[in-house]
């Protein structure tokens, strides 16, 4: 006897906000034969991921949330994790998404065939076929740790905050935190006041400025409630203010000077002690890494248990953390707010037309069309692919423009009965050549610092060098002929 194995026509990979929102965007053109394959137990992605003390967005939630779907309960200006979630699972619910889901379910393989102009996909729970392969899985998945001689001898508790070890204790204790990123500026803060000490590792200072973060009045959230058009123009707001700092990358780097000014004041305002700013104040241009929103990280490094370590890691030993120097801290615990893989894990499990994985391709060059379709890789969509996400806008803004035009994309070759659909190598070449031509005087660049914004050797990431808007223009419509199409 054999087993038949399931078919579906779309597959989406991932329940965060790019898998719930193409499936809710897909059912409202026709679409109904689709699944969601979500590795965890639970939809959400990095919000379901991401449980650790202070986990919050830095983008304000009217601009971090769907423009279909606006929530005018915020409850603070910025949403922190469990709001964030129980808005996506809310969103899910309303527009009756939630059946096609299956948690627990992880891809560990995606094959291309040509002959049956299908993917072939083994999971977790068993084999399945597709027509179209739709990725949502993110870009912040997979925890990255730092390579230490002799972690692996440490006697105490270690674990990532993607990762986070809630089981685990830290009062009283000696912990270290390896790592300044969005992570560990949220985190420091929450568990300053319960360890005995807390030593920072920082490589490089982040550029704090104002978070500015505030709880709504209910009055607020009535008036949203009740005057929609109030709550649209604060999005607005919001996102003219988080695109203008596109200035500096986009128009003339001299535009740094007022965030930075802003930076400093925040810093010179905010601790006390002059040789504590002089580490903590960054030696590169703001925007080269993330800036980060915060009004809690400064005061809590300027307490009498903390202290911030800018000497190098000579190795781990397995009660205590040896410098360069020489200098030797002893600590019970080690947290790494070390952010996460350039290259998720995820990408190994897809195989193209030549037999190579998105992650080989990735490696060697981060490619793509428009971020969102890569060549070699037929009947296959992504959100956030390389340079389909902005270093000056909401994912969330990016997210919804690929989504349009993916959708648009399916309803087209719905519409003329297309078998197959890849986007025309010399199209994506000529993108991918203007993405460098773009991104040659960007302050990732140019600003004389090294982060997840470029690669080993100094290129673009995968960013895109360009306005959002001007993005989402480009994405409003699928451009057929920029691609094979074939019955």
């Amino acid at each position: 006897m054999t087993s038949t194995v399931e078919h579906t026509p779309i597959v989406i990979i991932g329940a965060g906000f790019g898998g719930i929102g193409l499936s809710i965007k897909l059912r409202e053109a026709g679409f109904e034969d689709l699944v969601i394959l979500e590795r965890a137990a639970d939809l959400g992605g990095t919000w379901q991921a991401n449980t650790y003390p202070g986990a919050a967005c830095d983008v304000p939630s009217h601009l971090y949330s769907y423009s279909f779907a606006p929530n005018p309960k915020w409850s603070r200006t910025y949403g922190q994790q469990r709001e964030i979630l129980e808005y996506l699972r809310a969103v899910a619910t309303e527009h009756d998404v939630l059946r096609h889901m299956r948690f627990g379910v992880e891809l560990l393989h995606a094959r291309w065939d040509e002959d049956e102009s299908r993917w072939h996909l083994a999971t977790s729970h068993g084999p399945l076929t597709a027509d179209f392969l739709l990725s949502a899985t993110g870009i912040f998945a997979e925890a990255k740790y730092p390579a230490l001689p002799g972690l692996e001898t440490f006697a105490g508790k270690a674990f990532h905050s993607l990762h986070w070890d809630h089981d685990h204790d830290l009062t009283g204790e000696r912990v270290a935190v390896i790592g300044t990123g969005a992570s560990a500026v949220q985190f420091v803060p929450e568990i300053q006041p319960r360890v005995r000490e807390l030593l920072l590792f920082q490589r490089s200072a982040p550029w704090i400025v104002p978070r500015m973060d505030r709880h709504t009045s209910g009055l607020e959230r009535l008036l949203l409630e009740r005057v929609p058009l109030a709550q649209r123009l604060i999005r607005g707001g919001f996102y003219s203010a988080i695109e203008t700092f596109g200035l500096i990358s986009l128009v003339d780097q001299r535009f740094r000077h007022p965030y930075e000014a802003l930076g400093r004041w925040q810093l010179q305002r905010q601790v006390r002690d002059r040789a504590l700013r002089a580490k903590l104040l960054p030696d590169y241009v703001i925007g080269c890494k993330r800036a980060i929103f915060s009004d809690a990280y400064f005061p809590a490094l300027d307490q009498p248990n903390v202290e911030v370590i800018t000497t190098g890691i000579a190795e781990v030993r397995p009660h205590s953390i040896v410098l360069r120097d020489g200098t030797e801290h002893e600590v019970d615990t080690i947290v790494f707010g070390t952010g996460f893989t350039s290259i998720p894990t995820a990408y190994d499990s897809y195989i193209g037309t030549d037999g190579r994985s998105l992650a080989q391709l990735y490696d060697k060059q981060p490619q793509s069309y428009l971020g969102v379709a890569v060549a070699g890789f037929p009947n296959f969509f992504c959100t956030l692919g390389p340079f389909g996400a902005a270093g000056n806008q909401s994912a969330i803004f990016m997210i919804e423009s690929q989504i349009a035009y993916i959708v648009d994309a399916l309803k087209q070759l719905r519409a003329t009965g297309a078998r197959r659909v890849e986007v025309r190598p010399r199209v994506q070449q000529a993108f991918l050549a203007e993405m460098a031509r773009r991104s040659t005087a960007t302050v990732w660049l140019t600003g004389g610092c090294q982060s997840y914004y470029t690669t080993a050797d100094g290129l673009n990431a995968g960013l895109y060098p360009n306005w959002s808007f001007q993005y989402r223009r480009r994405t409003a419509a699928f451009d057929s002929e920029s691609y094979e199409v074939s019955k």
